[in-house]
This record gives C-alpha cells, sequence and structure tokens, in this order.
C-alpha cells in the first residue's frame, strides 16, 4: 500500500476546502483592471481596514507585492537595507536589482530580526560617492529565522529611526498572520509602525492564490499602475479574491494550531539523533533542523521523501519544516516516526 505523504516542505501546499471551494464558486466577479470586480474591491478594502492602512492592492504573490513596494519606494540607483536573508533579497529571482534598479545593504539580523543600531550604521550618507539609502525592508515573521517575530518595541524603533532619516519602511508580512497570533498582537498595531506592508492569503490561511499589498492611497494608485507593467493587471479575478475572504474569515484564529503543531514536531526533531532542533528558536510555524550525521540536507531530504514525508533543503546542512492546516496531531507523530527511523538508517 502506498504510504500517505505527509508535506511539510511550506504552508503554500495546502489545498481548497470545501468550504472554500463554494465561496470560489459564487463569487461576483467583474474587470479589475477598471476597478469592477465587487469581490476584490471587497477584499481590498476589508485587509486595509483590519491593518489601518488607507488602501490594498491585490496581486497574484507576495514576490509580486514586496517588489512593487519596493519600485515605488525608490528610484533607479538607490539602496535598499534588508536582512541578510529577507526574502525579497534572497528568494525573489533578483526582482529588486531586475525591475526597480536598486541594490541591497545587507544587515546580519539576530534569526532574521535586525536591529535598529544596525541599520543605523547601514545607511549611507550624503555622499555622491554612495548609493542613495532609500527603503528599510523587515521581514516579519522571518522565514530563514525560523518563523521568529519582530518585537512591537524592535518595529517601533526601527520606525523612529526611518522616520528621522526620511527613510519609509516596508515590511514583508507573508506570514504576519503568524507573528500576530504568537505575539498576541494586533494586525493594527503592526500596520500603524511601517508605511506598507504585504500580507500573504495562500501561505497560513490556506488560499490558493494572492496576496495584499498596503499603503496609503497614493503609494497604492502608483502601486496599481506598476502592477500593469509588471504582468499583474488581472480580469474576473474575484473568484480569487474570494477564497482570500472566506481564509481571513474561517482560518485566521486556527493558525495557533499550526504553531502547536510545529512545537510538537521540534521537540520530537530535538529528540532525533544526528538532528540539531532547537524548539525555543521557533515561535510560529517554522521550524529549522541541522543535520549533523554527516549528510547534506538535499541527501536527507530525499531519503525522507522515500518514506513518505517531504522538508525543504536549505542550504547544504538546514532541513525546513513548516506546519499548516492541512496538517494535524497524528500527522505529526507519524513524521516524527518516519523521520526517526530514517536517520537511525543513515
Amino acid at each position: 500500500m502506498t504510504k500517505t505523504i505527509i508535506d511539510l516542505r511550506s504552508d503554500t501546499v495546502t489545498r481548497p476546502s470545501a468550504g472554500m471551494r463554494k465561496a470560489i464558486s459564487e463569487a461576483e466577479v467583474g474587470d479589475d483592471v477598471y476597478g469592477e470586480d465587487p469581490s476584490i474591491n471587497e477584499l481590498e478594502e476589508h485587509v486595509a481596514s483590519k491593518l489601518g492602512f488607507e488602501a490594498g492592492l491585490f496581486v497574484p504573490s507576495g514576490t509580486m507585492g514586496n517588489q512593487l513596494a519596493i519600485k515605488v519606494h525608490t528610484q533607479p540607483g538607490d539602496e535598499v537595507i534588508i536582512e541578510r536573508y529577507g526574502h525579497s533579497f534572497a528568494y525573489e529571482t533578483g526582482g529588486m536589482a531586475a525591475l526597480a534598479g536598486v541594490q541591497a545593504k545587507l544587515v546580519d539580523g539576530d534569526r532574521g530580526v535586525m536591529q535598529s543600531s544596525k541599520i543605523e550604521v547601514a545607511i549611507n550618507p550624503a555622499d555622491s560617492h554612495y548609493a542613495t539609502t532609500a527603503l528599510i525592508v523587515v521581514e516579519n515573521s522571518a522565514n530563514r529565522g525560523g518563523g521568529t517575530i519582530y518585537s512591537v518595541d524592535c518595529l517601533r524603533e526601527i520606525a523612529n529611526l526611518a522616520a528621522n532619516r526620511n527613510l519609509p519602511l516596508h515590511m514583508d508580512g507573508a506570514r504576519l498572520w503568524n507573528a500576530a497570533i504568537a505575539s498576541k498582537t494586533s494586525l493594527e498595531t503592526y500596520g500603524s509602525i511601517v508605511d506598507s506592508t504585504s500580507v500573504c492569503l495562500s501561505k497560513g490561511l490556506g488560499a490558493p492564490v494572492g496576496s495584499v499589498l498596503l499603503g496609503g492611497e497614493e503609494f497604492i494608485s502608483k502601486a496599481r499602475r506598476v502592477r500593469k507593467m509588471y504582468g499583474g493587471g488581472m480580469r474576473q479575478a474575484g473568484l480569487l479574491a474570494a477564497a482570500g475572504k472566506y481564509a481571513l474569515q474561517h482560518n485566521f484564529e486556527r493558525i495557533e494550531k499550526d504553531h502547536l503543531h510545529l512545537q510538537q514536531l521540534a521537540q520530537g526533531l530535538a529528540e532525533v539523533p544526528g538532528l540539531n532542533c532547537q524548539p525555543e528558536n521557533h515561535p510560529t510555524n517554522i521550524a529549522y533542523a541541522r543535520i549533523e550525521n554527516g549528510a547534506t540536507a538535499p541527501e536527507m531530504s530525499q531519503v525522507l521523501k522515500e518514506a513518505g514525508v517531504l522538508a525543504h533543503a536549505m542550504g547544504p546542512q538546514d532541513l525546513r519544516f513548516v506546519t499548516h492546516l492541512d496538517i494535524d496531531s497524528n500527522d505529526i507523530e507519524e513524521a516524527l516516526h518516519r523521520i526517526k527511523a530514517v536517520f537511525e538508517t543513515h
């Protein structure tokens, strides 16, 4: 009998539920490029309201949301301050250079979280020899940090620095839902601190497609124009917006279950000989485990796949595990059983 696959690669692998599919099938639609799709308009207004922004823009992906923000906030030749493994630099295909014509100034973070003191040092002086520092980007929660969270105090320190230096602050909030639930911080509080943010509907919330870029009305108006330039203008995309609205209504509060399942998983991984996982470093739904048995992460991810567990190889030694709404406690126990068996024989 074929083993059931337990997919822990990412929270993007979820499938729409029956209720979500029904909402999609019943969505009222129009032409969004003309601003006439009522489902998209409703979603944009709803998400903007939840985070306290003037306006929102529905986009196909978090990558597009971030790259639109970078393009609108900067000019070609500018420099963007970002954490060394920040998604907009490390995992968006060189977009900021190719699309906005800007370069990155990388700052070392504490498991993905930058401190204002390090950011301040990275700001270039007003000297014609240097690129103009034009934008600060933070990622909350931080993927490569293991789902780590910017505290409100830390984020406000960065925002105050940015304001004092006349720099906009953009937050890659792909997993802001997780950060808000884990830290018991309201979405509106996070939104009040930054100038713009992009939140993803297809990660912890389980929608099949889409993110929403948020900011002031003028910023979103400019972003809408650039979205069209980048090929992101969609027509009757209210079908997708309906899935996002359903996800927000039904799947936001349950994200806490993903965090509990992650701790269950991380505690088990910490007990596997040949793996080094520290549960206390993973407050949301992402855990990293370093391989210490002499094998590489790509090798072990392949062996785990053959055992029916999918994990993502992140570099030569690290495996990433992510919990999501299609994974329950029984899945975690079975995954741990298979992982332990694999590492006992390799």
